[in-house]
């Protein structure tokens, strides 16, 4: 008789046949004896202490909850460093446009001194400077000997410190000599004041220039331009009706007005190129109504983009101030 292989039902250790034969292996092998059902209930004995567990922790999150409304926390936060930072306030914007009208206004007064005119300026300082300093100091730090002549006077910069406070840095010329002065400048509450004495600074230092490189110049070009120009530069001069015949296609230059004439070209510069070049021409200009021999004269300089359309004849793109280093002409 064939036995078939079985395996022990959980509910009690009887066999199912389900496997088929059972292999060579297990032949022979005594089967081991049924195991008694555990009265444990499956582990049901740990869900009581789950339950507790579970019902202390909503409790404690529930208690933190109410507690930070009732008391208005905020979660802290930390740094790399573990440290709480410190709570800082958004500052005011503080009036850069107006401090710098406000300091302009100032510099009139503060750089124009002279004795005659002390009492008027010690008048007008006081609108700038508290009560305190203006009884202490009313000429705010002039001893009311020679003269100040302000010449001209612009924001350079202006460095802005605080919600409060900030220095104006003023561009100007004073008994004809540049110079800068630092200005501080109080804000609070929409109102102004120049809470110290100002800083005169050096003028900003004359830069050097980067040695001219030389041109490969294209001379066909330049004597054909040098005789073509002349035309163009009378007409822009005078803004007539003519400028547009010596413009390229689609070019548009807006001309002086008359507020000079031409008098020559100084210095024509072409470079090696194709049918489009960059130039760099040197006019002289003269005075309107002066066109003659000892008038007053003026030199000035432009880059211009030309192009040649019909073999030779070359007509004006663009004409604007040059920033090519002086020499290179």
């Amino acid at each position: 008789m064939v036995r078939r292989s079985s395996v022990a039902s959980l509910d009690g250790g009887t066999e199912s046949a389900v496997y088929g034969e059972e292999s060579p292996t297990e032949r022979g092998r005594s089967n081991p004896a049924a195991k008694s059902p555990w009265s444990g209930g499956g582990g049901r004995w740990m869900v009581w202490p789950l339950r507790v567990i579970l019902w202390v922790a909503i409790l404690v999150i529930a208690y933190r909850g109410i507690t930070a409304i009732v008391l208005n926390e905020t979660p802290s936060s930390t740094n790399s460093s573990g440290t709480t930072p410190p709570v800082t306030s958004a500052p005011t914007s503080f009036p850069v446009t107006l401090a710098e009208a406000y300091a302009l206004q100032f510099g009139q007064v503060y750089l124009n001194a002279s004795p005659a005119s002390a009492n008027q300026r010690q008048q007008e300082l006081a609108a700038f400077i508290p009560a305190s300093e203006s009884q202490l100091d009313p000429q705010f730090g002039w001893n009311q000997s020679g003269t100040l002549t302000l010449g001209s006077e612009q924001v350079a910069s202006i460095s802005v410190r605080s919600s409060t406070t900030a220095v104006v840095t003023l561009l100007a010329t004073v008994n004809g000599r540049q110079m800068e002065l630092g200005v501080p400048v109080y804000y609070a509450g929409g109102s102004l004041a120049i809470s110290g004495q100002p800083a005169w600074l050096p003028a900003p230092a004359a830069a050097q220039l980067p040695t001219p490189q030389p041109v490969n110049a294209d001379q066909n070009a330049e004597t054909e331009l040098k005789a073509q120009l002349p035309q163009f530069f009378e007409a822009y001069a005078a803004s007539s009706q003519d400028l547009g015949r010596f413009l390229a296609p689609g070019a548009s230059v807006t001309g002086l007005g008359g507020a000079v004439t031409y008098g020559t070209i100084n210095a024509i510069t072409v470079p090696q190129g194709g049918a489009s070049r960059d130039i760099t021409v040197t006019v002289t200009w003269l005075l309107p109504d002066q066109g003659k021999q000892g008038a007053p004269t003026l030199a000035t300089t432009y880059d211009m983009s030309v192009v040649d359309q019909q073999s030779g004849k070359w007509y004006v793109e663009d004409i604007r101030a040059s920033t090519q280093p002086m020499g290179t002409q």
